[in-house]
């Protein structure tokens, strides 16, 4: 089958996505499938699209939840809009690392998503955020998404920036684009590298063939910078540095799976499954700097990995040993 170029189209009611099957994602199930690459939805939210039969296959209804898909299958998902138009305040801990009267430093656990989407209204870190702040947060991002700078995935783990009020928040995103803020993350990725360091300069935009995922692309892409450095290597694996310059969505993810060196646990962009215990992609905001809006000083942070990462690194180094 020739591949047709697929299209989000955006309706008053609903969203309409359509998508072609690729050789990587043949023989997983579909409702993985899409859990894997709509990191915002909720599983739950897509087996009741299942259920509804907002969900085809090739022009017919699929209600089979363990479908497994074929290459080249056309997938159709209507997703219906939000119930909610604005998120709400609920008592949700939350570990701040820093705050003052304009902004704070949160670091985000692995499987919170960052603001309400579609099946996830609630038991985001903005509906923390309110709860914490109280009408304390930038607008600038609307009801949904205030105070929110910039985001990462939901199963990324570490640092994100809150701001609260419109000129943190105008002077974050400035910083943002001029490429002055240091984000550095760690990674475990498959296979070795070889140089200790590197840097991957490729567009990245939406994949050609799959809308629900990103690739390096010169289509309708943006420029995309990463830099890295290696840790430590466990021979099929490695531990990186990746230091952010640009910061397009699932860039890194993205990058180091064109370099041939998918992050461990991740679905979306390397291999479903492991033997090493990773049950998110082991990636984690660990430093985060940018100057104060007002102070003008610059303020670093840093949160140390989480416990499941640390985990898989002791498994590692035990293997190697």
């Amino acid at each position: 089958m020739t591949a047709n170029k697929p299209l989000i189209k955006s309706c008053t009611e609903s969203q309409i996505t359509e998508f072609e099957i690729t050789e990587a994602e043949e023989g997983k199930r579909l409702d993985s499938v899409l859990a894997a690459a709509l990191e915002d939805i909720s599983r739950s939210f897509i087996q009741k699209l299942f259920e509804a039969g907002s969900i085809t296959v090739d022009g017919q209804p699929c209600k089979a939840k363990k479908y497994k898909a074929k290459r080249g299958e056309r997938v159709s998902m209507k997703i219906p809009p939000a119930e909610k138009a604005e998120a709400r305040p609920e008592n949700i801990p939350i570990e701040i690392r820093y705050e003052d009267e304009e902004l704070l430093v949160v670091n985000k656990p692995a499987g919170m998503v960052v603001h309400p989407a579609p099946g996830n209204e609630t038991g985001t870190l903005v509906n923390a955020v309110l709860y914490h702040c109280g009408d304390n947060l930038s607008s600038i991002n609307g009801v949904v998404r205030p105070g929110i700078v910039h985001r990462i995935d939901k199963d990324t783990s570490g640092l994100l920036m809150i701001a609260k009020n419109d000129k943190a928040h105008g002077s974050l995103s400035e910083q943002l684009a001029q490429h002055s803020i240091t984000r550095k993350y760690r990674a475990i990725v498959y296979n070795n590298i070889k140089e200790d360091e590197g840097t991957i300069h490729a567009p990245v935009g939406r994949d050609p063939r799959n809308r629900l995922r990103n690739a390096v692309t010169d289509m309708n892409s943006r420029e995309a910078i990463t830099h890295f450095r290696v840790l430590e290597r466990f021979g099929r694996f490695t531990f990186i540095e990746a230091v952010l310059e640009t910061g397009r969505t699932h860039q890194i993810r993205v990058h180091m799976a064109y370099i041939k060196h998918p992050l461990l646990g991740d679905g979306l962009y390397g291999p479903e499954k492991n033997k090493q215990g990773a049950k998110r992609q082991m990636l984690h905001a660990g430093i985060l700097g940018f100057t104060h809006p007002s102070k003008g000083e610059y303020m670093e942070f840093e949160a140390p990995l989480p416990e499941d990462f640390e985990a898989v690194l002791q498994k590692l180094r035990e293997e190697k040993s």
